[in-house]
C-alpha cells in the first residue's frame, strides 16, 4: 500500500468521526432543547423576553404617541386609558417612551455583549490554542482591563469619548471583553489536549482551522450563557449611566433616560408613575435574561446535570 492510500484512508476515518460526531451534537442538541423547554424559569423568561422584544419593535402599532411629542396640556397625567404609563414633567406619553427606548437599550446591551464575545472569544480560543509568550501577553492584558472597576473605567472614557448611543457601545467592549476572554481561553484549554485534537495536528492542519472549526463549536455552551449574562449586566450599566446623566444624551429615548427624570424624592413620592413602570419593564427584562442564561447553563453544563 502507497503513501498516498495511506494517507486518504486516514483523512476518510477522520471524516466518519467528524460525521459520527456531527449526528452525536445533534441528538445531544435536540435532547438539550428539550431539557431547556422543561425548565420552567428558562421558559417563563423566554415568554417575558419576547413579549417586551416585540413590543419594542411593534412599538408604532401599539401606541399613536411619538416619544418626543411635547404635550404642555398634559403635563404629569397619571395613567389612565389615553396614556397608560402617564406623562412626564413636560407631556410626553411615557408608554410610548418605554417601548422606543426598550429599542435603544436592548440594542446597546445586546450589542455591546456580542462584541465583547466577539473579540474575547477569537482571542482567548486563539491564545490558549497557541500558548506560549503570545497567551501569557494576552493573560496580562486582560488582567490590566478586570483589574480596574468597570464603572469608574467607563465614566473616564464616556467623559473622553463623549455621550452618545455608538460610544457607549465602544466602552462596553473595551471595559467587557476580558470576562469573555477568559471564559473561553480556559475552556480551550481543556478541549487542546483531546485526542482528535492530537490527530488534526498530526495531519498538519492550519492551525486556525483547527482552532475555530474544530474546537470552538465545543466550547460554545458557556460562552452563549455568557452572552445572556453580559447582555442583561450591559443594560443595567446603560440605564446607571443614563441615570446619572452620562449615558445617551436626555434627548434620546432609553430606559435609563426615562428614569433620570425622577431624581428627586418629591417626584418618586408624589409621580409614582415616572419611575415605577419603567423600572418594572426594566427588573422584568432583566429577570429573564438571567432565567435564559441560567436554563441554558443548566442543560448544557454536565455538572449541573444529574
Amino acid at each position: 500500500m502507497s503513501k498516498n492510500e495511506r494517507l486518504h484512508r486516514k483523512f476518510d476515518k477522520i471524516r466518519q468521526m467528524e460525521e459520527s460526531g456531527q449526528l452525536r451534537n445533534k441528538k445531544q442538541g435536540n435532547r438539550t432543547l428539550r431539557k431547556l423547554l422543561n425548565n420552567r424559569l428558562a421558559v417563563f423568561g423566554g415568554v417575558i423576553f419576547l413579549i417586551i422584544v416585540l413590543a419594542c419593535i411593534f412599538a408604532p402599532l401599539l401606541t399613536d404617541y411619538s416619544p418626543k411629542m411635547v404635550d404642555m396640556k398634559a403635563i404629569l397625567k397619571a395613567p389612565s386609558m389615553e396614556h397608560l404609563f402617564g406623562t412626564d414633567k413636560i407631556g410626553r406619553d411615557i408608554f410610548s417612551r418605554v417601548l422606543y427606548g426598550g429599542r435603544m437599550s436592548i440594542a446597546i446591551g445586546f450589542g455591546s455583549a456580542l462584541g465583547c464575545a466577539a473579540i474575547g472569544v477569537l482571542l482567548g480560543c486563539y491564545s490558549a490554542y497557541r500558548g506560549g509568550f503570545f497567551d501569557s501577553l494576552m493573560v496580562r492584558i486582560s488582567e490590566i482591563f478586570m483589574s480596574i472597576p468597570q464603572l469608574i473605567l467607563v465614566l473616564m472614557l464616556v467623559s473622553i469619548l463623549g455621550q452618545s448611543a455608538k460610544n457607549i457601545v465602544i466602552i462596553f467592549i473595551i471595559c467587557g471583553w476580558g470576562s469573555s476572554f477568559r471564559m473561553a481561553r480556559s475552556k480551550v484549554l481543556s478541549i487542546r489536549e483531546e485526542e482528535y485534537v492530537q490527530s488534526l495536528k498530526v495531519f498538519g492542519l492550519n492551525p486556525f482551522i483547527i482552532c475555530y472549526k474544530h474546537i470552538l463549536p465545543n466550547a460554545l455552551g458557556p460562552i452563549i450563557v455568557n452572552l445572556t449574562l453580559s447582555t442583561a449586566m450591559f443594560i443595567l450599566e446603560e440605564a446607571a449611566l443614563s441615570f446619572l446623566g452620562l449615558g445617551v444624551p436626555l434627548e434620546v429615548p432609553t430606559w435609563g433616560n426615562i428614569l433620570n427624570a425622577a431624581q428627586d424624592i418629591y417626584t418618586l413620592q408624589n409621580n409614582w408613575w415616572m419611575w415605577l413602570p419603567t423600572g418594572i419593564v426594566v427588573s422584568l427584562f432583566v429577570m429573564s435574561i438571567n432565567f435564559i442564561g441560567d436554563g441554558i447553563r443548566d442543560t448544557t453544563d454536565p455538572t449541573m446535570q444529574g
